[in-house]
């Protein structure tokens, strides 16, 4: 609550155990997935917390949320406070249309199951965060780099942000003299009369016109060139704040830490190129990986190497180790980019509805993160997992995953490039 809603405040107390419950229920599933590879509590146990789980997260993604998401919306308008509760359970009735037909253009529909079973509702929202989750990837593969790597910064010389703020002290003076003219002209008219003692009559208006008409004509210029200069010196703010911002990581890149974030930036480039590339060839081929990375890793690494190794032992130990990696940047990142929207697009009226959607999106995005994460566990550590979730369509979401990743990826080069092209153009025309 204090990082998340620290600049508005969430008064509504249901929206705070909503938020707080999703994100409670979606940090035990990844808490189960950790038991389940260390052997922690009993099969059974596991199972019925496995199955109680996923039960509550769904019926606070699919019923809850959207219920109090209309609900807020119609809230904050004024003509339709009377019946707000009618027209809540309209928009939740017409988001569970919507949900349901997302399931007809994709391969997750099983008639075996009930209209209001676990895998009816999971594979929706599978389809959802899967997307989620791919998008944010493809972008993170790219925008990592790119922001790490010096040499992708623009060099930034003390003279270039010295003259930029002396254009933006110039437009601020030619700002403030403008003003002041209007000001002085408009203290003059009213001394004269001419703002509350206009003249009445037809003679008066002959005289008003010929007498105000140049100076209104004179003022409204001048007002036109204040409005021109203003936009002018937000653009000029917001370039000597972003010379700034690179003049200061361009020093950061000189230190330790910046030699190695930026070494980082290389080997994540590396791995971007990577992910592309098998993404490309998993689409293409219509593969997808029968054995986890893990133990696949090691199988190839003793065969290659000749050493008797025990892979079943050190595959566990290593899985738990990746899979506590993958869990604790994926709920770290997620945070810290919903802080962000957070941030960027909320309001004292709108917050509610804001917290809302974060936890609908949080939600999704780790339902979906556990359908995937099964895929790096080991055989025998996926069966609980695979039990509960059903007969869902695993392959799929993998397929649906590599080529949302690839157009995320490709979409995120393109526009970085031209981000990147066009920042000197835009400083030089400054």
């Amino acid at each position: 609550m204090r990082k998340l809603f620290k600049d508005y405040e969430v008064r509504q107390y249901v929206v705070q155990v909503i938020f707080s419950v999703t994100f409670a229920f979606s940090c035990t599933m990844f808490e189960l997935i950790i038991f389940e590879i260390l052997g922690v509590l009993n099969s059974s146990s596991r199972y019925f917390h496995w199955k109680l789980n996923l039960c509550v997260i769904l019926l606070i993604l699919v019923f809850m949320v959207p219920f109090y998401i209309g609900y807020f919306v119609v809230s904050n308008i004024r003509l339709l406070h009377r019946q707000k509760l009618l027209f809540a359970c309209v928009l939740w009735l017409t988001f569970m249309y919507f949900f349901w037909k997302l399931g007809d253009p994709f391969p997750i529909l099983s008639p075996k199951h009930g209209i209001l079973s676990i895998e009816q509702l999971i594979s929706r929202v599978g389809v959802i965060g899967v997307t989620l989750m791919a998008l944010l990837s493809g972008f993170g593969a790219v925008n990592c780099p790119y922001t790490y790597m010096s040499y992708f910064l623009r060099n930034v010389t003390d003279a270039d942000i010295l003259a930029l703020e002396r254009r933006l002290l110039q437009t601020m003076d030619m700002i403030v003299s403008k003003k002041k003219r209007i000001a002085v002209a408009h203290r003059t008219m009213f001394q004269r009369g001419e703002v509350h003692n206009k003249p009445t009559g037809f003679w008066g208006m002959i005289k008003s016109v010929t007498t105000s008409v140049a100076g209104s004509e004179n003022l409204s210029l001048i007002q036109q060139e204040v409005d021109a200069l203003e936009e002018l010196s937000r653009q000029l703010f917001l370039e000597t704040a972003d010379l700034h911002a690179t003049k200061e990581r361009i020093e950061y890149s000189k230190t330790f830490q910046g030699k190695y974030f930026n070494f980082l930036g290389y080997f994540f480039s590396i791995y971007c190129v990577w992910k592309i590339f098998m993404a490309t060839i998993n689409i293409v081929f219509d593969r997808v990986g029968k054995t986890d990375p893990v133990t696949r890793g090691i199988e190839i690494t003793v065969n290659y190497l000749g050493i008797q190794f025990d892979v079943k032992f050190w595959s566990q130990h290593i899985s738990f180790i990746l899979v506590g990696i993958i869990i604790v940047t994926s709920i770290r990142g997620l945070l810290i980019t919903l802080t962000k929207f957070f941030y960027a697009i909320s309001s004292s009226k709108s917050s509610n509805v804001i917290v809302l959607l974060l936890a609908q999106i949080m939600g999704m995005y780790f339902v979906s993160s556990v359908l995937l994460i099964r895929m790096s566990m080991p055989l025998e550590y996926r069966t609980i997992i695979t039990e509960v979730l059903g007969e869902l369509q695993f392959n799929f979401y993998h397929r649906w995953f590599d080529v949302i990743f690839l157009v995320s990826a490709l979409s995120s080069i393109l526009f970085l490039y031209l981000a990147h092209k066009q920042a000197p153009e835009k400083h030089m025309a400054l």
